[in-house]
């Protein structure tokens, strides 16, 4: 890790943490050595970072310290530009979308040195000659998650059993090469995973659910 990306990680920790730290306790969340983490408070604290402490004793970020809103180490960077191309691929083509003006938003907030790190990190996502196209419906069921919407669907099972279910969805993985929604069915009373692709038709409902934290898309985590 280079020197300037530790310590913006080393502000933003003791920001989170907001406590008095050792450097000790600091080092291993940096995974380097305590002489390391010595050398980068003197470093801090010749900066002007509002740091109280010694060695020895600990150290303290005194008051609110403002970062630049947009300060991301070089790593930080390469994960943001490797999510948003696997959007791009795996995701449907509103999400995609999203994805590709989220990376210009942050492009344009960026000093030109981080900008063209975004652009060019050598990081791809490709699709395979296996994988299928996303699911025209994902936008649809996207939108029903994020407004609370029941919906009633059409599903045909791997053994081609037909069925109408209204399930209240809950979060949608993708998983090998298809996407999973996971969802409260009313019919079964527990968690399904739908796949996708075998939803023959769907309706966004007017009615809205208001799952209890064991019919959550975390108690179904949970559970996994």
């Amino acid at each position: 890790m280079r020197p300037a990306d530790r310590l913006f990680r080393i502000i933003q920790l003791m920001r989170a943490t907001g406590r008095a730290m050792t450097a000790r306790e600091i080092a291993e969340r940096m995974e380097v050595a305590p002489r390391t983490i010595y050398r980068d408070m003197q470093h801090l604290i010749a900066s002007g970072a509002p740091i109280d402490g010694e060695r020895g004793v600990g150290y303290l970020l005194r008051e609110a310290f403002d970062a630049p809103p947009l300060a991301f180490t070089f790593e930080q960077l390469e994960a943001l530009a490797f999510g948003v191309r696997a959007v791009q691929m795996l995701g449907d083509r509103r999400l995609a979308q999203a994805a590709r003006e989220a990376m210009e938003k942050i492009g344009q907030g960026l000093p030109p040195e981080h900008a063209k790190k975004l652009r060019s990190a050598p990081l791809r996502a490709f699709r395979s000659a296996l994988q299928p196209e996303p699911p025209a419906l994902l936008g649809n069921i996207r939108e029903a998650i994020a407004d609370g919407r029941k919906l009633h669907i059409t599903y045909e099972s791997l053994a081609e059993e037909t069925s109408e279910r209204t399930i209240w969805p809950l979060g949608l993985s993708i998983f090998g090469h298809y996407w999973l929604l996971t969802a409260w069915c009313e019919l079964r009373q527990d968690f399904r995973d739908f796949r996708v692709d075998r939803i023959v038709s769907l309706k966004v409902e007017r009615e809205r659910f208001e799952p209890a934290p064991e019919r959550s898309f975390d108690a179904y985590l949970a559970r996994i």
